[in-house]
């Protein structure tokens, strides 16, 4: 019975206790061990911890987690990690993870948001306490905390705020006067005959911009365990009619190039629309060329309509635990390393942009030219929550359906209609 009680006090602090971390602003986490002789709660102790994170991000992260061993709370509480650090994409994290099971999973690891529905689903991620989730709510952009949220709770700590799109382009082809138009750029393109790489048809993820240019939403409502139950999508209707045909326009055009990796440049391609992690490798590439803007606008039926895009992110999610106590620590580790000075250290290291909002205001971050033209393209973004898995699928044929259409409004309906159908098969569809 003493052993029972004692689990049982540990299965109650993991809901309620919360750390104050002097090192990393108050981190908080939501397990402890208590002593039922004193009363008192103590973390001391060794704790093998595995990590997953990027590749380019492992030393950096060893690095992080030596500094969490040194910090006042570490030594205060009498905490050791050992730390195995795993090199894994983001975009592979969360297949992976569930791959591996429970036993064998990493006990923290680091995912692309387009992921937090099914390792939620799948039992992942261990929820935050409530001093944890204040912290962080406070602390970070309200599209990264709405990303790591199911019904009223945060599942995981915002890692960065940087995962969505812009367009790089060639200075020495696209003139200054076009980068604000679809119609000018492809024409400057045609008539260099060069390309413009934009992932449409391969990728719903880029193609859905179009639509939210024009006011369509495809907004998914889950429950608390994360199970998909309505939908809000608007994409067949006026609005995506308009989309639609901007789409077309880039779409019919000899210079239309299906990628979304700056490597298009070496293909002969003038304009490509991707993100930060491809920085590095266009400034390498074009050199004194490069150009980094917001994605452009275009014209139908003699309105302009700004394409706008997903606004995404970075997540570190922290295992559930049989140990009350590991999983405490674990949530002070990934709070820590998820922290202003973290998110910071990761931008002068990496050139991650962070999600942290007083992090966003330094003037180094506002002065890198990628982060500049996401941060002016998330002005039109529509942060990415959670998204059954099957839109993807769905949503990209209908890029690849206009692409093979002869653009009038007649098959543009039908493929509009066609998706809406398809939507409605995975959940209630609101109006």
């Amino acid at each position: 019975m003493k052993n029972f009680a004692r689990v049982l006090l540990a299965l109650v602090l993991v809901l309620s206790l919360s750390f104050s971390l002097i090192a990393c602003n108050k981190s908080s986490g939501d397990g402890g061990k208590t002593d039922t002789s004193t009363g008192t709660t103590s973390l001391a102790g060794t704790y093998d911890i595995t990590v997953w994170c990027a590749e380019k991000a492992v030393d950096l992260t060893k690095k992080q987690i030596a500094d969490y061993n040194a910090s006042e709370y570490a030594k205060t509480n009498g905490i050791v990690i050992n730390a195995t650090v795993n090199p894994k994409s983001e975009g592979d994290a969360a297949t992976d993870f569930i791959a591996a099971g429970a036993q064998n999973a990493p006990d923290i690891y680091c995912f692309a948001q387009d992921q937090f529905a099914r390792l939620v689903q799948a039992g992942g991620l261990s929820k935050l306490g409530t001093k944890a989730a204040e912290t962080v709510k406070a602390a970070n952009d309200a599209g990264v905390v709405g990303a790591a949220t199911t019904g009223s709770d945060l599942y995981a700590y915002p890692l960065t705020s940087d995962n969505g799109y812009f367009m790089y382009y060639d200075k020495s082809v696209i003139k200054e006067s076009s980068i604000g138009s679809l119609e000018a750029i492809i024409k400057d393109c045609e008539d260099a005959g060069k390309y413009f790489a934009f992932q449409l048809e391969g990728s719903a993820w880029y193609g859905a911009g179009f639509f939210f240019g024009t006011g369509c939403v495809s907004e998914w409502k889950t429950d608390d365990k994360g199970e998909f139950v309505s939908v809000k999508d608007n994409f067949n209707s006026a609005e995506g009619l308009i989309a639609a045909k901007g789409m077309y326009k880039l779409l019919s055009s000899d210079c239309f190039l299906d990628s979304s990796t700056v490597s298009a440049f070496d293909q002969g391609a003038a304009v490509v629309v991707s993100g930060t992690w491809d920085y590095e490798t266009a400034s390498a590439t074009l050199a004194g060329n490069l150009g980094c803007a917001k994605l452009p606008s275009y014209t139908v039926d003699g309105k302009t309509y700004q394409i706008g895009s997903f606004n995404g992110c970075k997540l570190m999610g922290v295992k559930p635990q049989s140990d009350a106590v590991k999983s405490a620590v674990c949530h002070s580790l990934a709070q820590f390393l998820t922290d202003y000075d973290r998110q910071v250290e990761r931008f002068n290291t990496l050139s991650w942009g962070p999600a942290n909002k007083q992090a966003q205001q330094l003037d180094a971050v506002k002065a890198n030219p990628g982060l500049t033209a996401l941060f002016a393209q998330n002005q039109f973004s529509v942060p990415q929550g959670q998204i059954h898995n099957n839109w993807w699928g769905i949503a990209q044929v209908v890029a690849s359906s206009i692409g093979d259409s002869n653009g009038t409004e007649a098959e543009l309906k039908d493929i509009l209609k066609t998706y809406e159908d398809n939507i409605a098969a995975l959940a209630t569809l609101e109006k």
